[in-house]
């Protein structure tokens, strides 16, 4: 770092001219902004007469042996200091920055001050207790060491004040890193965080649009035309003809629907009743084959009430129970029931 001495250069002997006993000096390097000439006449540094038009024929200038660039603008200087963790593997970096400017160029000149890093890195080397604050604590835990070297940076400038001859200097503030290896790996787990939110930002954004759409689909099909065509998407007329389609579609469906329910329950009832037949006729069979004395005018009413009269296939009416109780009481054959030979009245004993 060139500053505050921007560049030194030795002169050579002006001669003066056999037709002009004037000299002047034409091998100075060029006078950059915010910087002054410091002349060494002899074993003396001069600067030259601030206010004054430069004059390369100046005695101070003609007799000089080296003349030194020196930048009197006020600078921020940055210096740094490693200091330990706990870890022997890691360390913290103190950045500190101080405020200078140059005061007395002609001191600064005389020094040789090219780079006030070196002075400035020898006072903040000089706070002892600078790796006190830092070796308690880890390198993950940076924000605490910062905080801390800021108070004692803050205290030890006001007691023990940074000097350079010639110069105004000023702590301003202090900043502590971490090493290189921690901040890769913090900066890499802050792209790998932020890839993940922005991943799960559009995720979300997804699935509120899929609800978005799940409602308006909801709402029926009309909803959805109607939300088309506020947004130029769909034609009013395509729209109006698409509607029409589905209704005659779905009335057709539900007409065809209606007929095989019909056509359904039909078949059902006429099994139902082919069924019940089948099982009267059965159980009167097994009735009149039996031994047993069957009282079937109590049995036909018995079914009749059972069934609700309905006998007959196809549920067309209840069966006629005349006929069914005629068909009963056909004339029985002698010796055919348990009670044909017992007395049926009392003439018969007379008899």
């Amino acid at each position: 770092m060139n500053y505050p001495v921007l560049a030194e250069q030795v002169l050579s002997v002006v001669q003066g001219n056999w037709w002009s006993r004037r000299r002047r000096r034409d091998d100075l390097p060029p006078l950059p902004p915010g910087a002054v000439y410091v002349f060494r006449v002899g074993g003396n540094y001069r600067q030259f007469p601030e206010g004054m038009v430069f004059d390369a024929s100046h005695a101070d200038v003609v007799d000089a042996s080296s003349v030194s660039l020196v930048d009197v603008r006020a600078r921020m200087v940055e210096v740094e200091r490693t200091v330990p963790s706990v870890s022997e593997a890691d360390n913290f970096t103190i950045r500190a920055s101080f405020a200078c400017q140059v005061t007395d160029p002609t001191v600064i000149a005389r020094q040789g001050i090219v780079d006030v890093t070196v002075p400035l890195r020898a006072y903040l080397a000089g706070d002892t207790e600078l790796p006190r604050v830092s070796a308690g604590h880890r390198v993950e835990e940076v924000n605490a060491v910062r905080r801390e070297v800021t108070h004692r940076m803050t205290a030890y400038s006001a007691i023990v004040a940074p000097r350079v001859a010639g110069m105004s200097v000023e702590f301003l503030s202090a900043e502590v890193h971490a090493s290189d290896d921690l901040r890769n790996w913090e900066q890499k787990l802050r792209d790998e965080r932020r890839s993940r939110e922005l991943l799960r930002g559009q995720r979300d954004f997804e699935t509120q649009e899929t609800h978005r759409v799940a409602e308006l689909l909801s709402h029926g099909s009309d909803y959805a035309d109607a939300f088309g065509i506020t947004r130029n998407r769909i034609d009013v007329a395509e729209a109006a003809a698409r509607i029409h389609r589905i209704t005659e579609e779905e009335a057709v469906r539900r007409h065809q629907t209606s007929q095989e329910d019909r056509e359904h329950a039909r078949m059902r009832e006429t099994a139902d009743a082919q069924t019940r037949r089948d099982m009267v006729l059965t159980l009167l069979r097994q009735m009149a084959d039996g031994n047993t004395y069957v009282d079937y005018h109590q049995v036909l009413e018995q079914l009749l009430a059972d069934t609700g009269g309905q006998l007959g296939a196809g549920g067309s009416g209840p069966v006629e129970s005349t006929g069914e109780r005629k068909r009963l009481e056909a004339p029985r054959q002698p010796g055919s029931h348990p009670h044909d030979g017992f007395v049926k009245d009392e003439d018969d004993l007379v008899d």
